[in-house]
């Protein structure tokens, strides 16, 4: 069986007002050096032998990933 991780991020320039919800609260907490956060989401897929990275990446255009907004990185192990 072979695995593969995908990372999901909104791309530059699109706002992300998850991040900016969890950059305010790490400064109210005290932790004055943080200037920005960007949030994203991580997808561990545990795949059938013979899926190739090719499979992934149609997988991640089709359901995964919003492409509009949101770019993506595969690793396969």
């Amino acid at each position: 069986m072979a695995k593969a991780t995908v990372h999901v991020m909104l791309k530059q320039g699109v706002l992300d007002p998850q991040g900016e919800a969890v950059r305010h609260a790490l400064g109210a907490l005290g932790f004055a050096g943080v200037e920005g956060v960007r949030q994203g989401k991580v997808i561990e897929l545990d795949l059938a032998d013979g899926t190739t990275e090719a499979d992934v990446q149609q997988m991640c255009e089709k359901l995964l990933a919003n492409t509009v907004i949101e770019s993506y990185r595969i690793e396969m192990a």
